[in-house]
């Protein structure tokens, strides 16, 4: 070779990217776990603890307070993200994507961020726009947005240096809503769809350059397509049915929790709920199959599989384990080991060896009707198919789809030991109707399966469902449950070693969940669907200070230092699963859903709270009936409609989406042009041709108009007997 050429060689070969080149692990000091100053990730520090060591607000002090700034987000939808502060700099994210940078003293915007998000996607998002937050390394801010597209920002400027498709597959309804997690020199991105017809997997990317380094698939293929990726998917595949609907994809996505653990360089992966819901439709013939509902450890170099656990087999409940974790060392049996602290959807809280994925404890949290306990030995649960099988008859599980816990941020404080976290102990009727096993998958499509109803409306719906299903729901042993307790909600400080809950705090509602922040210095912050920024005592779990903010707050709060002033921030605005359904104890109901980012410090001004909203304007009077309409026609509409749009439109006065109960004389006048053709899907409502024949739509605009014309007439009647335009009572 001559000698310009090897030269040249040398420097291309410097430039490729490389999974181990330039990173050592070693380099992370695990010996510490809390953040600092910074807050380096959405959770906080390398341990994923979402726990601070700063002094400088405490017990003594947190009556002083108040707002040191805010900012407006431009926009009324779901946020779920945690701020990233990295030297003085505010980094987070916001619905479908968006990313702003910010002064973190003054809250003075430096850039901002929003891609071109291709909208039919909303289409395929079953929790709304939801987005998780940012990563930040190597001099860029990464973000993944709704429909797929992995970006990496300029950390400055906040311009494009690369941008990679994660979908290889664009034939099915994947979404990304989760938080990229940076592990060394690659960034690994999940994604969501198991509900629709999704095969999960995660995707890790050179951070340089893009390009892929390597796709671990989270449940197999269809064998009929040629052996699986590798090893662990061969092993994998034993555990499912012969008779398997590989056409549906299996599920699996991992939606949220990606976690590094730089002492065994390997990335946890927690796996999503089997799609569909039912094993019956899902997987003939049963299975654990691998792997749903699982802890998955990877190499970070070569993504092959180190170890799993599954936390769920036999997933018929929607029982997700993409809950964040919490990475730690504690002692067992007179060892000190590094462990992995989580609680899925499923109501157990996991005590793992980071090791080896080995079971150290197992401690029940909530009521649970799929299992009665765990074999530590074996690390199987105990199964209940008696009160959880589908298959056999309706069912009450316990916990619900919402899961004891979900994506909100729990937070662990090492020097006291104790978990903090927001629970739910809630059930669900859940039942599989004989018609939905065999059919066709419906391409980009819900493929649930299933059909429920949570306990906190149970007893309310019972009357209206056919005798025969009162009777088999009425006697199952848990009927009593929901009769006695149908949901109850709450934060917990927990003994992870012992599962022994030392307070708890009631939470306002069910849906009312939410991150939490824990301090060294004896601080438990978190935010309420009403409004309310709390501080508890986290040794007695004792009201600190309640700071009124008039701004519905899930997502968990953060602090940081600059210049020496100890700040704490959340982000505000309700949305993400049941986003429809608003209850009328919230912020975002009483007062809007203006998204921000509020900002305190010690002395700080008064929170600005906005207004109360105005009354509902009256209900437009529809237009006549569509011409050959029956009421055959208007029932197939109902179904049509709940099938595939109540999962967005719940018709509820101030839902994050309009009322179709409200459409205005143009809304009827262009239907068919928006749900069929696409009028609107640059304003995210997705067009449904492919899904629905136009007699199909015209039946759901029947239902809708006969929907409407009943509710303006109701609400005639209203006025002239006095009553208010309009009332609301919903269920907690």
């Amino acid at each position: 070779m001559q000698p310009l050429k090897l030269v040249a060689a040398v420097i291309a070969l410097a430039v490729l990217p490389s999974c181990s080149k330039g990173f050592d692990p070693s380099q992370i000091d695990t010996g510490t776990v809390g953040a600092g100053e910074n807050w380096d990730n959405p959770a906080g520090d390398w341990a994923e603890s979402r726990f601070s060591r700063l002094g400088d607000i405490d017990r003594s002090n947190v009556g002083r307070l108040g707002l040191a700034w805010e900012y407006d987000l431009g926009t009324t939808r779901v946020q779920e993200a945690s701020p990233v502060v990295i030297d003085g700099v505010m980094y987070t994210s916001g619905n479908l994507g968006r990313v702003y940078a910010l002064d973190a003293a003054t809250g003075a915007r430096k850039w901002a961020f929003e891609p071109e998000v291709d909208m039919q996607y909303n289409r395929y998002a079953c929790c709304d726009q939801a987005n998780r937050g940012v990563e930040v390394a190597d001099g860029k801010v990464f973000v993944g947005a709704l429909d797929g597209w992995l970006y990496a920002l300029d950390q400055e400027t906040g311009e494009v240096e690369w941008k990679v498709d994660t979908f290889p597959d664009r034939g099915r309804a994947y979404t990304i809503t989760g938080a990229p997690e940076v592990a060394g020199d690659i960034v690994v991105i999940g994604n969501a769809g198991a509900e629709y017809d999704a095969r999960g997997y995660v995707s890790a990317y050179n951070i340089r350059t893009g390009e892929l380094a390597w796709r671990f698939y989270t449940v197999p293929r269809d064998p009929k397509e040629g052996p699986q990726e590798n090893a662990a998917l061969e092993a994998a595949l034993e555990t499912w049915s012969p008779d398997t609907r590989w056409d549906l994809g299996g599920g699996g996505t991992a939606w949220d929790a990606i976690t590094y653990d730089p002492e065994f360089d390997q990335v946890i992966i927690g796996v999503g709920n089997g799609g569909p819901y039912a094993q019956a439709i899902r997987s003939p013939g049963g299975g654990d199959n691998l792997y749903l509902s699982s802890l998955v450890a990877v190499d970070r170099k070569t993504g092959e599989m180190k170890w799993h656990f599954q936390e769920t087999p036999t997933d018929n409940w929607d029982f997700t384990s993409v809950q964040p974790m919490v990475l730690t060392s504690m002692t067992f049996e007179g060892r000190q080991r590094p462990v992995l602290l989580h609680t899925p959807k499923n109501g157990f809280f996991f005590i793992l060896d980071r090791e080896n994925g080995k079971p150290l404890a197992i401690h029940q949290m909530v009521r649970t009707s799929w299992a009665s306990g765990w074999d530590l030995k074996t690390g199987k649960p105990h199964l209940t198919p008696e009160y959880s099988d589908v298959e056999t008859g309706p069912k009450l599980v316990f916990p619900g789809p919402p899961g004891a816990r979900n994506w909100y941020g729990a937070a662990f404080d090492p020097e006291r030991s104790l978990y903090f976290a927001s629970f739910l102990d809630m059930g669900n009727m859940i039942m599989l109707p004989p018609e939905n096993v065999g059919k066709p998958r419906r391409v980009l499509g819900l493929n649930a399966g299933t059909e429920s109803i949570f306990t906190p409306y149970l007893e309310a719906a019972l009357p209206t469902l056919p005798k025969s299903l009162q009777d088999q729901i009425t006697a199952l042993p848990q009927w009593q449950w929901v009769k006695e307790k149908p949901w109850s909600s709450d934060i917990r400080a927990v003994d992870p070693v012992t599962g022994e809950t030392r307070w708890s705090y009631p939470r306002e509602g069910w849906q009312d969940r939410s991150g939490v922040l824990a301090t060294r210095t004896g601080l438990v912050i978190f935010g309420t669907l009403s409004g309310k920024l709390v501080v508890l005592d986290a040794d007695t779990g004792k009201v600190l200070r309640e700071i009124e903010t008039g701004r519905s707050i899930m997502a968990a709060p953060i602090t940081y230092k600059v210049d020496g002033v100890q700040y704490i921030a959340v982000q505000t605005g309700w949305g993400g699963g049941g986003w429809g359904l608003v209850p009328d104890y919230a912020a975002a109901y009483t007062k809007g859903n203006a998204n921000r980012i509020l900002v305190f410090r010690l002395d700080g001004k008064p929170v600005p709270v906005p207004p109360d909203l105005p009354a509902e304007e009256p209900i437009p009077e529809p237009p006549a009936q569509l011409p050959g309409v029956t009421p055959e026609t208007i029932a197939q509409g109902r179904v049509t409609f709940s099938k595939n749009c109540s999962i967005c439109h719940s018709n509820l006065p101030r839902a994050p989406l309009p009322s179709l109960l409200r459409m205005s004389k143009g809304a009827h006048d262009a239907f068919d042009e928006i749900v069929l053709r696409g009028l609107l899907v640059a304003n995210g409502m997705p067009r449904w041709d492919d899904l629905m024949s136009p007699d199909e739509v015209k039946a759901i605009h029947a239902y809708l108009i006969d929907a409407q014309r009943k509710a303006y007439e109701d609400e005639q009647r209203g006025v002239q007997a006095g009553r208010p335009i309009y009332s609301r009572v919903t269920a907690n």
